[in-house]
């Protein structure tokens, strides 16, 4: 059986010098992008305004995050940051999930579900995880949050997983693999004997919510996806204090909550990037 190319190149047009490496890399085996990942300059323009949007969200948030308020609030601070700017938060409602952004505090590796009850305490760590869409096009981005004082042991874990997210950016070269994200992960993150969460992913994004490629942030150099100048996707390591397992939490009614199996805490960082000649650029500073 004839395997099925997944790059068509532009009928009647002369080959450019990405679809000869496109093609090259597809001859040797190599995973490669359709056609349609690889965006043009006015779906980059948009999803750019998305980004600077989602910034915002996030930077609003930062301004009152404390110890004392509750995880609804941040939620109510969202939802009004997007009124006001004519956006739409991606997660509200997406496959029941019921509010506009995921607060994960401690243990919670992600998607977790705003609520009156989850009161923030000094010393607690939180990942704040939004998506707008605005005019059709989606950015997506999170932040770590220290509430006061915490312990050594959880900001040495928050500025790690930092880390990985900008190391894993520097491994994010055109024409390289989505597996040397991975791999650089990998190996930062062993120094610190963290685990790296392999159950969730990075993620095409701009003009859906989710799309292709899956960015994993544990891997090999030269495998996953060839990345290719246009494409658009999120790095966002997930990193767990100790054990890389994790479990959906039985009491959330809706099956979303992501809880570290040793319930020790978990730390994220995320950003949209888009991917040029030169390297990646950040659309969600």
């Amino acid at each position: 059986m004839v395997k099925k190319k997944r790059w068509h190149c532009l009928p009647g047009q002369p080959l450019t010098e990405m679809d000869k490496q496109v093609m090259y890399w597809e001859s040797k085996g190599k995973l490669v992008p359709t056609r349609d990942l690889i965006l043009n300059e006015e779906q980059i323009e948009g999803i750019r305004r998305a980004g600077v949007v989602n910034t915002g969200v996030l930077d609003e948030v930062a301004k009152h995050i404390h110890a004392g308020m509750n995880t609804q609030e941040i939620d109510d601070i969202c939802m009004q940051y997007c009124k006001d700017h004519n956006a739409t938060p991606a997660c509200l409602n997406y496959e029941g999930f019921p509010k506009s952004v995921c607060t994960s505090i401690n243990e919670v590796v992600c998607h977790g579900i705003p609520k009156e009850e989850d009161v923030l305490e000094e010393g607690d760590i939180i990942n704040v995880d939004f998506t707008t869409i605005l005019d059709g096009y989606y950015a997506d981005a999170s932040r770590m949050f220290i509430i006061g004082k915490t312990t050594p042991e959880k900001e040495q874990l928050v500025r790690v997983a930092k880390e990985c997210l900008e190391i894993g950016m520097e491994a994010a070269k055109p024409y390289g693999f989505v597996g040397d994200i991975g791999h650089a992960i990998k190996k930062h993150c062993k120094q610190y004997g963290y685990g790296i969460v392999t159950d969730l992913c990075g993620h095409g994004v701009g003009l859906k919510f989710h799309e292709e490629p899956e960015v994993m942030h544990t891997g090999y150099r030269g495998t996953g996806m060839l990345l290719v100048p246009g494409m658009v996707f999120t790095i966002e390591p997930m990193i767990n204090m100790k054990s890389p397992k994790v479990f959906i939490d039985a009491d959330d009614e809706y099956g979303w909550e992501v809880i570290t199996e040793d319930e020790l805490p978990s730390a994220q960082w995320e950003h949209t990037l888009l991917m040029t000649e030169h390297g990646v650029e950040v659309l969600t500073y």
